[in-house]
């Protein structure tokens, strides 16, 4: 692919929005709101976004000079040890301990990546020559509930902010509250609550519907994506929340529990933290709300205090600056290899005129979407426009150094004209490979960098041994519709989102017992169905519907009285851009020939909580025991469709082993894997690119271990010397997708 191509699908992107927008506040309409910034606290006049010029004179005047007060200035007192990190404006520098510095730094995400390995990725980036980490932090992971916050195991921040000081890395973290990354919603919450009721101004919203004719409370985190997409009501009603019901969880949760977890990790603290992120990326979105972003600053200065250098990153264009930078917090700038780094930095220069030159997301590669093309961009390209901007003194922040995997259901969406679930790799073809083994461009970033700092003393960690345990034979072990038979379900007379019935992820099957005579066939129309739908009458399969092919019809046949079972997947909640605000399942009235369907019995799939879903397991194989069904009678269809089966395969006992190793599922079509009870994620190798998932060593153990898949659509096992996968150790993330 040529070089810059990656970068400029970015910037479309982006542009395309502030056009959507552009359009939306000439047209006075609110049907396209902007959606990744958080909220706005400030509705602006009809003039819409600032006036333009006079938001380009308030940027390159004012917010130029404020953006050089309050930034974090102490240097260190002499004869004294005292820890600083400021910026040096008269030499276009920071400075560190009173010293210049400049940092080259790789993104590493905590969330991606096993505790266990994340001494071994950071040293290997350390062994780079890079001298700085940067990292998300992802609301969502920390609070899967209202209140109730999590920084254990995987989620364990400070740990791995302390293994990266321990191997020398500074850190530059991103608070959020909202990150993309490709993550699902990204990486916003939807742990929910039953909070009856928010406000906007005076009308009351109730808590929400399908398309204006149900009801049910809907989760709390989509009130706040209700005001995070402009403080809107979805259409039909409900869904509204007002900018401060928003930012009361905001403050909570930056206040009550990150806030106070980072604090003693700044630099200034004896910690690796010398800078952060406020806000990301605001300004791909043209509301310029100042009060908004003043706000999120204060609310950081309030609970670290004022020596800790703040900053901001947007595209390399006026548009994005204007309303991304924000008083007293050092603008920085993104881009990718083969742009004119000239240029992108002048652009910077508009609205910094002094102080360091900062690129805070170069890119290596590119993310991918499942049934496209996987992503690359060839090293030598990335080594040049490194080159380019070291050679200008700029730092440097490399998305990703390592991209890691987007474990159990966190992988987001986008939607690109098109909605594209992401899969689950996030490889992105950086410089450690998803596995953390140093890729070509490992050694080629690190030639440059060799030229502006010092490499550490010793060799670069090798790459971590990969086995393949060979074939693991799987057995049917019940169905969906089997395991309906052990769940909670819920009923409506109008269907319910994902959200109003308190899923996170996963599969809802939904089911209604046709009530009338119908012709034959008849037109089944699931509109705005999110995202996949698997169509049943009774136990038979009728056909499928789609969000990604945009097909929501179906021809069916069937009686009265037969039962249309709609069996929804959620891909992935979309991670950028106006359709944030993505409701899962039926999101609207299901119609038969025009008629609306009513009268609907809901059962989510314990599919997101180990524990529950090993219970769940646990009583489907004791009912499939006590009914003597042949295998064949366990599956869902007849291909073995909506199936779980269940397989176990030994790890030899000497020290050697554990050692990662590649899931191959050859055969298979689409689902869902777990090995001892951990949710590697979602496979699809019928469409690619990814066609094998990732085990690391972390999730095995010594002896027995147990492998269970959801295949959703299509399995090998017409006999049982056919139901197998195979765990191999090569890695294929690049293999064929359709036309």
């Amino acid at each position: 692919m040529e070089e810059g191509t990656h970068y400029r699908r970015k910037e479309r992107r982006d542009r395309h929005y502030i056009r959507l927008s552009e359009r939306r506040h000439h047209s006075g309409s609110l049907s396209v709101p902007p959606a990744r910034p958080p909220p706005p606290l400030l509705r602006h006049s009809h003039h819409g976004i600032c006036g333009g010029v006079t938001a380009l004179l308030v940027g390159v005047l004012a917010l130029g000079v404020l953006g050089q007060v309050g930034q974090a200035t102490r240097e260190p007192h002499e004869g004294t040890q005292e820890r600083s990190f400021s910026i040096d404006y008269d030499n276009n520098q920071f400075l560190k301990d009173g010293e210049p510095f400049r940092y080259v730094s790789g993104s590493i995400h905590y969330f991606r990546t096993l505790p266990s390995e994340w001494r071994d990725r950071l040293k290997k980036m350390r062994m780079a020559g890079f001298n700085a980490l940067e990292t998300y932090v992802e609301w969502s992971s920390h609070e899967p509930e209202q209140g109730t916050y999590d920084f254990s195991g995987i989620n364990d921040l400070p740990s791995f902010l302390t293994i990266a000081q321990e191997e020398d890395l500074v850190v530059i973290l991103r608070l959020g509250p909202f990150a993309d990354a490709e993550r699902d919603m990204g990486g916003l919450p939807t742990g929910c609550s039953q909070e009856p009721r928010l406000r906007l101004g005076a009308r009351p919203c109730e808590c929400t519907r399908v398309r204006g004719q149900g009801g049910g409370c809907q989760c709390w985190w989509w009130w706040l994506v209700s005001v995070l997409v402009v403080g809107w009501c979805h259409a039909g009603g409900g869904g509204c929340v007002s900018a401060g019901a928003y930012l009361k969880y905001v403050d909570a949760w930056f206040g009550d529990a990150l806030l106070p977890k980072v604090k003693p990790l700044l630099y200034e603290n004896g910690g690796p933290v010398i800078m952060m992120q406020v806000a990301n990326e605001y300004g791909s979105y043209p509301d310029c709300d100042f009060a908004y972003t003043s706000h999120l600053r204060d609310l950081v200065r309030a609970g670290v205090g004022e020596g800790t250098v703040l900053f901001t990153t947007d595209g390399n264009g006026v548009g994005f600056l204007k309303c991304g930078k924000i008083p007293e917090v050092y603008a920085t700038v993104d881009f990718g290899s083969g742009t004119d780094v000239a240029k992108s930095f002048d652009t910077m220069r508009l609205f910094e005129p002094r102080g360091p030159l900062v690129n805070s997301e170069y890119y290596p590669g590119w993310l991918d979407h499942w049934g496209a093309p996987h992503s690359t961009v060839k090293a030598e390209a990335v080594a040049k426009t490194l080159d380019e901007m070291l050679a200008l003194n700029a730092s440097v922040n490399m998305y990703m150094f390592h991209g890691g995997t987007s474990f159990g259901f966190t992988a987001g969406s986008n939607m690109n004209g098109a909605f594209q679930a992401c899969p689950t790799s996030y490889d992105y073809d950086a410089p450690l490979s998803e596995a953390g083994d140093p890729t070509d461009k490992y050694w080629i970033v690190r030639n440059v960098t060799a030229k502006y700092l010092p490499l550490p003393p010793g060799k670069v960690p090798p790459a971590s041994p990969k086995h393949g345990y060979g074939k693991v034979s799987l057995a049917p072990l019940g169905s969906v519709f089997h395991m309906l038979e052990t769940v909670q379900k819920v009923t409506s007379k109008w269907p319910l989102t994902f959200e109003a019935l308190l899923v996170p992820n996963g599969l809802v099957v939904y089911q209604t017992v046709l009530p009338f005579r119908i012709a034959d066939p008849a037109r089944l129309t699931l509109n705005d169905l999110h995202d996949r739908g698997y169509v049943f009458v009774d136990a038979e399969f009728a056909g499928m519907v789609s969000r990604e092919q945009d097909m929501y019809d179906l021809a069916i046949s069937a009686r009265p009285n037969q039962t249309l079972t709609i069996v929804v997947e959620s891909q992935g909640r979309i991670c950028f851009g106006p359709h944030i605000n993505d409701f899962k399942g039926i999101t609207a009235n299901v119609s038969l020939s025009g008629h609306i369907l009513e009268n609907w019995t809901m059962a989510p799939l314990p599919l997101t909580n180990a524990k529950r879903l090993d219970r769940a397991l646990t009583r489907l194989r004791r009912w499939a025991a006590s009914m003597h069904l042949p295998p064949h009678r366990l599956q869902g269809t007849d291909k073995g469709g909506m199936t779980f089966f269940t397989g176990h395969f030994q790890i030899p006992t000497n020290s050697s082993h554990p050692m990662d190793t590649f899931l191959r599922l050859d055969g298979w079509s689409k689902g869902l894997a777990w090995v001892n009870n951990f949710c590697l994620g979602r496979y699809w190798p019928e469409v690619g690119p990814q066609v094998t998932l990732y085990v690391p060593r972390g999730v095995l153990q010594p002896g027995n271990n147990t492998l269970v898949l959801l295949e959703q659509e299509a399995a090998p096992c017409l006999t049982p010397d056919s139901c197998y996968v195979t765990l191999q150790d090569t890695h294929v993330i690049d293999g064929p997708t359709p036309l």
